[in-house]
């Protein structure tokens, strides 16, 4: 279905890439390709669109990176950004803004936001003890702080989780916490912080998503609700940090805005850049009621975009709240979850290098594989076999065709059209096909979209060849003539419906054709006049080789090689028989499982261990969904101490396997096991 409100103006937003390392492909198909997709539909409608984009430029992750090299934060920032908006630039990523949070504009638009909060009297202070280390004079966050993880005895365990065995933690739950600044034990001191009360808005949002946005995508509704059935909690809006947004009140040395806090808010001050550069309003696309708001990101960042956000924009109160937020879920590479860390992953500038003017192949590859309702997986054989069958076999071999003949029996000039019923019965087609991707893309399901443009070709192509001109030229040359147009008039529409998806291509062919960039309105009409001059056939897309692909292949699995060679580097020492034989397993089924507030990477589970329930806190919430989990027969640690993890009591431990990706699965008992058996 088409659009239900005329709406005058579109502001869309793409999620702030983080400034500490370059673009990869699970980031394209989650967040950019789909948002341009889109935007360059809407321009093609005449819609007034603002599109933003920029980088977060604040964080732990980039003072570490920054510590790390030896260099300042803002050479980290400054260095990625750029190679980020210059990657961008090259894969036709349309913004008409890319801006940067460290801009001192971002800095005065947030600083202001966060004033007119306080002043409203939407902010309250608290006290709480936080790590600090004497020997470096600084509060520690939680990236800087690394001990013994209680749960599984690894000795590097982060203050926010720990990578061996997933667990989210909290600073404090850590064994011999050390900061990794000094290396020192750091103590607790008390520090002051404001808050966003985010359960004093949990009605509205209720019913402002729930009741409100029943249209959302399901992996985002179903998020929103489970966050709110949960009870939202007030959340910190501001930390002891040297590198962000300084909080701009006497009291308030030391501490920076959260970036969870003033990074959406870059979407705004990115938009006050543009205003500055182009000389235009940018408040209409912020602040009017007919201007559609809408937010492309990944699956993670839901909850900052549909309810924190939201609430924030409510708060102030001047603002316009997004109509949609179509998000992703994430692409994986070969099977395997994207891993920066391990360099599991096709970087954006590396491909770009690796298949010069190749831009569309990929964006059509990550299009058609996009994960839209659920993960899915790219892989270099899928990706050549999407090029050579589809873009090399049916769109350009249509091009290569309809080119070939008009040069071979008109000199390359349009011919007279003497089939007027076969104009009709095409244009009827490609009109029909138009009006479905208007659909799909209205819906943000880009795969349809994409499909129903490549219906197209494929029609074409069945036309030419149910036609057979090169029969008819000499017996029948007005009937030829006819095939010809036609075919010609069916390729330029098609420069048209395909540069929202393949726009470097599309470019092309409307070069060889000698047309514009027309309205969207304008497919299904004649494009071609009689006698027009049409230049010589290129190749548009070549073929790929195995030789290609084996190349990408080597490349990627070179790390992956090193990585399994020390898979075993870690074991942990000798234990005696008598040791393990106080560990008690059991069997266990899982009866209920649900998110735990304010801690994306718990479930809170509920396990019949035979006749007895435990309530375990699992730190697996982002590998394993709640309904994945449920009746599944489970191995237990039955006799662990209880331990309390974000104020819940839990009552053991939960076994899983990890792989060399960091991804944690299941381990199951046979069916015929039953809950309380015991584990030898």
């Amino acid at each position: 279905m088409a659009e239900s409100r005329n709406y005058k103006k579109y502001t869309v937003t793409t999620a702030l890439p983080y400034a500490n390392g370059p673009i990869h492909i699970g980031h394209l198909a989650g967040v950019y390709v789909p948002a341009d997709i889109y935007v360059r539909y809407l321009r093609m409608r005449g819609r007034d669109v603002l599109f933003v984009g920029g980088s977060d430029e604040h964080g732990v992750p980039i003072t570490i990176r920054a510590r790390q090299e030896n260099i300042s934060p803002q050479q980290i920032v400054d260095h990625y950004h750029n190679k980020i908006k210059k990657s961008f630039e090259d894969f036709g990523i349309s913004f008409d803004i890319y801006s940067r949070t460290s801009n001192p504009i971002h800095y005065q638009l947030s600083q202001d936001f966060f004033l007119k909060l306080l002043n409203k009297g939407e902010l309250f202070t608290q006290n709480i003890l936080q790590y600090y280390d004497e020997e470096a004079g600084q509060f520690l966050a939680d990236r800087y702080i690394i001990g013994t993880c209680p749960h599984c005895g690894y000795t590097e365990a982060y203050g926010d989780q720990c990578e061996k065995c997933g667990s989210s933690l909290s600073p404090q739950e850590l064994i011999n916490p050390r900061s990794t600044l000094s290396g020192s034990a750091p103590v607790l001191k008390e520090t002051l912080h404001w808050y966003l009360p985010l359960d004093k808005y949990e009605g509205w949002l209720r019913e402002w998503i729930l009741e409100g946005h029943k249209e959302w995508k399901p992996n985002v509704y179903g998020q929103c609700k489970s966050w709110l059935d949960q009870g939202l909690q007030p959340r910190a809006v501001t930390r002891d940090l040297d590198w962000g947004v300084p909080v701009p009140l006497p009291d308030a040395e030391g501490k920076v805005l959260y970036v969870w806090f003033e990074a959406p808010l870059g979407y705004i001050s990115a938009s006050i850049d543009w205003s500055k550069k182009t000389g235009k309003d940018w408040q209409p696309y912020w602040k009017n009621q007919d201007t559609k708001l809408i937010h492309f990101i990944g699956k993670d960042n839901i909850v900052f975009h549909c309810i924190i956000f939201p609430v924030m924009l409510k708060m102030e109160g001047s603002y316009i709240l997004p109509e949609n937020v179509p998000a992703n879920e994430f692409m994986n590479l070969e099977g395997k979850k994207i891993s920066t860390s391990r360099n599991w992953a096709v970087w954006l500038d590396e491909y770009l290098v690796d298949f010069p003017n190749k831009q569309d192949v990929l964006r059509y590859v990550l299009t058609i594989n996009m994960p839209e309702t659920k993960d899915s997986d790219f892989t270099w054989k899928n990706f050549q076999q999407h090029n050579n069958n589809e873009l090399a076999a049916i769109y350009g071999n249509l091009v290569n065709r309809a080119l070939v003949l008009t040069h071979k029996y008109y000199s390359g000039l349009v011919p007279e059209n003497f089939l007027i019923e076969d104009e009709e019965m095409i244009y009827s087609f490609i009109t029909k096909k138009r009006d479905e991707v208007t659909n799909y893309l209205e819906q943000f399901k880009f795969r349809e979209a994409l499909n129903s443009m490549m219906d197209v070709a494929r029609f074409g192509n069945k036309y030419l060849t149910e036609k057979e001109p090169w029969k008819l030229a000499k017996t029948s040359p007005n009937i030829t003539k006819g095939i010809i147009y036609n075919i010609l008039q069916l390729v330029a529409n098609l420069s048209l419906l395909s540069e929202p998806f393949l726009p470097f291509t599309a470019q092309k062919l409307r070069n060889i054709l000698h047309i514009n960039l027309l309205d969207w309105d304008k497919i299904g009409t004649p494009l071609l006049k009689t006698g027009a001059r049409i230049e010589q056939p290129i190749i548009l897309f070549e073929q790929i080789s195995d030789e290609v692909i084996e190349n990408q292949l080597n490349k990627l699995h070179k790390s992956d090689a090193v990585e399994v060679v020390n898979r075993l580097d870690d074991l942990k020492p000798i234990i005696s028989w008598e040791d393990f034989e106080k560990i008690d397993l059991r069997v266990g089924q899982v009866i209920s499982a649900e998110y735990i507030s304010n801690a994306d990477k718990l479930l809170k589970l509920q396990i019949n261990i035979g006749g007895q329930i435990r309530t375990i806190v699992s730190g697996i919430a982002q590998h394993i969904s709640p309904d994945q989990i449920i009746n599944k027969k489970v191995i237990l640690v039955a006799n662990l101490e209880k331990k309390k993890i974000r104020g819940v009591e839990s009552e053991g431990m939960v076994l899983f396997v990890e792989n060399k990706n960091g991804d944690l699965m299941l381990v199951c008992a046979d069916d015929n096991a039953k809950p309380g058996d015991k584990v030898k």
